[in-house]
């Protein structure tokens, strides 16, 4: 089980750290600068869980695997993809959902794991799915997604959800897991491809 976690951990690491090289790269940003970009955008949202949930030194810092990978995705992206400002537009978004899923059911079964309730093991995938793409919107002067009409939070709030239910069933980790991602990537992608949206609340008559 822990092994299936482990390795969901690392691919959405992985997209996530491309989801900030892409933004780094539209901003036309330097080496560090990427590297920061791609750091947050990783990591940030499992730091934040931690620290809510206590579970401190947070994971990276136990684990430097975590820090090698970003290092070596940004190495990578920059060598193969280095005009990768042409296309960032319509890449970002794809890539930015597959982190966003993995990462929402990896916060959901370490909340559980901990011991903590359902509706905790939701808020903590849904932290941990969004709050590294929030941090990465904030440095680089932009609105975050999870605060538009986007329709982000809400995919990510399902995943959780849906592996939450899968796992007080007793399914199997991987069909959860897969359950779960789907259900998350199958709103998030339906939204762009759509461009779906959540109402706007105005108080205007």
């Amino acid at each position: 089980m822990q092994n299936f976690i482990y390795v969901f951990d690392m691919i959405g690491t992985i997209a996530c750290a491309i989801s900030g090289v892409l933004v780094a790269t539209r901003l036309k940003m330097d080496l560090f600068g990427t590297i920061v970009l791609a750091g947050v955008t990783a990591i940030g949202g499992g730091s934040v869980r931690d620290m809510m949930m206590g579970t401190t030194p947070v994971f990276w810092i136990l684990d430097n695997t975590y820090l090698y990978v970003i290092l070596v995705t940004v190495l990578i992206s920059i060598f193969c993809l280095h005009r990768m400002d042409r296309f960032s537009t319509y890449l970002l978004p794809i890539i930015d959902a597959f982190g966003l899923a993995t990462f929402t059911i990896v916060g959901a079964e370490k909340a559980l794991s901990f011991g903590f309730s359902g509706i905790v093991a939701v808020v903590m995938g849904c932290v941990t799915g969004v709050v590294g793409g929030m941090i990465r919107d904030l440095l680089s002067g932009r609105i975050p997604l999870v605060l538009q009409q986007e329709i982000y939070a809400t995919a990510s709030i399902l995943g959780a959800i849906l592996y939450v239910i899968c796992s007080y069933f007793g399914l199997q980790a991987m069909i959860a897991m897969t359950i779960a991602m789907s259900g998350t990537l199958l709103l998030r992608l339906s939204a762009i491809y759509w461009k779906l949206s959540l109402p706007i609340f105005d108080d205007r008559r």
